[in-house]
C-alpha cells in the first residue's frame, strides 16, 4: 500500500491484492475497505478518486487488507453491518446478520398488521437468539407501538444488542433477558421470532470460511440434523403465545417441511409452506411461521 498515492491507486492495488487471494466480490470489498480506511462513505470514493491518502489511511488499509485476505469478513473488519435499515455493532459473540435474514422482518410485519387489525392493543414481541438484536430492532424501527424482549445465553451478545438499542434510539422499547431458549420467559407475546442455530454439527466445518471461522459455533450449530433449538424452543412455545399469536423461525434451505412437522406434533398450525413470504430473494424457503392451536387459517393474508 506504500506506492497507493490516491483513492483511484488504493482501489485498484486493494482489488487486484483481493482477488488475487481468491476473495469473492474484491472489487466490492476493495470499495468497503478503503471507504473504511478513509472514514468516509463509498459513493465519496466515486466522487474524489484523485483524493491523496494519508499515511494513516494507507496503514488502515494494509491492516484491513491482509485481515480479509485471511477471510475475515468485511463486516467484522468496519465493526458492523447493515440490516433492514440499521447499522448494528458487531462482537465475537454475535452472528454476522446475513440480508436473507431480513425475510423473517417481513414475515413477521405482515403478521403483525393482521393483529392489529384484530383490534389488539400494542403489540408484545419476543426475539429468541437475538445476538446483535437485529431483528427486535428492525421490528420495533418499523412498529412504533410495539415493545420487545430480547433474549440471548451470551452475556456478551446482550450487552452488543442493548448497545445498538440506544444508538438507534429503542431502548425503552426493548428489554434484555439472558435466558436459554424460553427458561427464564413468563409473560406471553404475540409474536415470538428467532434464527437459531440450525447447521447440522457435521456440516460446520464445510462451511466458508466467513461462516466457520468468524461466527460464534453457539450461533452456528444445531445438533446433529440441525434441529435441536427449534425443539426445545416448539415443546415450551404455546405457553407463552398469545391466543392469536404467531411464532416465525428463520430455517435451513432444507428444513421447513420438518420444522412445521415439529409444530404440528407440538399442536401448532402452519402457515402454508408455499406462502411467497415465507422464501427469499432466491427463492429458498427462508422461513417457517406457526399459529397456536385450533386457529383457522382461511381467509388469511396468503389467500388474498
Amino acid at each position: 500500500m506504500s506506492t497507493c498515492r490516491t483513492v483511484r491507486d488504493a482501489l485498484r492495488a486493494a482489488t487486484d491484492q483481493l482477488a488475487a487471494a481468491a476473495v469473492p466480490d474484491a472489487a466490492v470489498d476493495a470499495r468497503h475497505l478503503v471507504a473504511y480506511a478513509l472514514q468516509c462513505g463509498r459513493a465519496e470514493l466515486l466522487r474524489a478518486p484523485e483524493l491523496a491518502l494519508s499515511d494513516e489511511a494507507r496503514d488502515r488499509l494494509a491492516n484491513a487488507l491482509a485481515r480479509r485476505t485471511a477471510r475475515e469478513p468485511v463486516s467484522r473488519i468496519i465493526g458492523e453491518r447493515e440490516f433492514h435499515g440499521l447499522a448494528l455493532e458487531l462482537g465475537a459473540e454475535t452472528l454476522d446478520p446475513r440480508p436473507d435474514t431480513e425475510t423473517i422482518v417481513s414475515v413477521t410485519l405482515a403478521l403483525a398488521e393482521e393483529i392489529r387489525a384484530s383490534g389488539e392493543g400494542p403489540l408484545k414481541i419476543l426475539d429468541l437468539g437475538t445476538g446483535t438484536g437485529a431483528i427486535a430492532l428492525a421490528l420495533l424501527a418499523a412498529l412504533p407501538d410495539a415493545h420487545a424482549t430480547a433474549t440471548d445465553i451470551s452475556p456478551g451478545a446482550l450487552a452488543i444488542a442493548r448497545r445498538n438499542a440506544e444508538r438507534h434510539g429503542l431502548a425503552d422499547r426493548v428489554r434484555f433477558v439472558q435466558s436459554r431458549w424460553l427458561e427464564e420467559i413468563g409473560c406471553r407475546y404475540h409474536l415470538i421470532v428467532s434464527n437459531p442455530p440450525y447447521i447440522p454439527s457435521d456440516e460446520i466445518g464445510g462451511l466458508e470460511p466467513e461462516v466457520a471461522r468468524w461466527d460464534p459455533r453457539s450461533a452456528l450449530d444445531g445438533g446433529p440434523d440441525g434441529l435441536d433449538a427449534y425443539r426445545a424452543i416448539l415443546a415450551d412455545a404455546s405457553r407463552v403465545m398469545e391466543p392469536n399469536g404467531w411464532a416465525i423461525f428463520e430455517v435451513g434451505h432444507d428444513q421447513a417441511g420438518k420444522v412445521a412437522a415439529l409444530a404440528v406434533n407440538h399442536g401448532m398450525v402452519p402457515a402454508p409452506l408455499d406462502w411467497p413470504l415465507l422464501s427469499d430473494l432466491g427463492g429458498n424457503r427462508r422461513c417457517v411461521a406457526v399459529a397456536t392451536s385450533g386457529r383457522n387459517l382461511e381467509n388469511k393474508s396468503w389467500n388474498r
